[in-house]
């Protein structure tokens, strides 16, 4: 019975991470609130490893919606059968995953050594309540000062590399629960001359080695010594979170083709409000 109660939570933690990860609203932020109300009845230990793991779930739905642009290699067809090995690759994704490398760099600089730092000091209420106001005050101002500008990039192809940096040098910021790392590359990527659909799909697919590096810093600190009960929360929790993140792409991309941020900035002061008072009170 113990075993069905802890499965079904991690189920709802699924879905949480499924639909926050990708809007910028901070998936830490609702998790370490949702651990307040719903609490998994497993080790501290698993907990802080399961809580980024099943991300990995949330990033296989990128990687099955958008395939076709990542996948570098292709059949050859037509004139380019003799050109050896370069016939089968596809040069620009391979240069698209060149610029996310490039992208990612400054969040591992900073990210990897810090990890136990900013699990100790930084995952607390009123860190994420303060960067939930914050930043969704700057996604209405930069709405704002983006009213009437047309961007220079329409596409996540068209991102070069130094463009890949600045956008990577924002994703830092989001080393701080609460921020939103896809919150914070968006933004960053508004800010430097992208579309919302470009800035939110380079964001995606910067997620899948940030996430999936994470994750494996995360299990390699646990250990490989996994029970049953405990493999099969996590394996509950990953599938749940990849079944609505690919829902919740779908949707959010749909979204941000007619609507702009401003109401996610509204959502994230009145949540980041609510959490503060909460916390306050408790």
């Amino acid at each position: 019975m113990q075993l069905i109660v802890e499965t079904l939570k991690a189920l709802l933690f699924g879905i949480v991470e499924g639909v926050t990860e990708w809007l910028p609203i901070s998936s830490t932020g609702h998790m370490i609130l949702l651990d307040e109300f719903v609490r998994l009845q497993m080790s501290d230990a698993f907990k802080e490893m399961f809580n980024v793991v099943i991300q990995l779930g949330a990033i296989l739905a990128v990687v099955v919606l958008y395939f076709p642009k990542l996948w570098p290699f292709r059949r050859h067809r037509g004139p380019h059968r003799d050109e050896g090995l370069m016939g089968y690759v596809r040069k620009k994704t391979v240069m698209l995953w060149v610029k996310v490398i490039v992208a990612i760099l400054p969040s591992a600089i900073v990210g990897i050594p810090l990890d136990d730092w900013m699990d100790a000091h930084l995952h607390t209420a009123p860190v994420v309540a303060a960067m939930l106001v914050l930043y969704g005050v700057a996604f209405i101002v930069i709405e704002r000062m983006q009213r009437g500008r047309e961007p220079r990039v329409s596409s996540a192809n068209d991102i070069d590399l130094r463009l890949a940096l600045g956008i990577g040098l924002f994703q830092v910021l989001s080393l701080v629960p609460g921020t939103s790392r896809s919150g914070a590359t968006i933004l960053g990527g508004m800010l430097l001359g992208c579309s919302r659909a470009a800035a939110a799909e380079f964001s995606f697919f910067l997620a899948i080695p940030t996430m999936a590096g994470a994750s494996l810093i995360k299990v390699l600190k646990f250990g490989l010594n996994f029970t049953s009960a405990e493999l099969i929360v996590l394996l509950v929790g990953c599938l749940s979170a990849f079944i609505v993140s690919v829902v919740a792409i779908r949707t959010f991309i749909g979204y941000i083709k007619r609507h702009s941020f401003t109401a996610f900035g509204w959502y994230r002061i009145a949540l980041g409000s609510l959490v503060a008072i909460y916390f306050l009170l408790k």
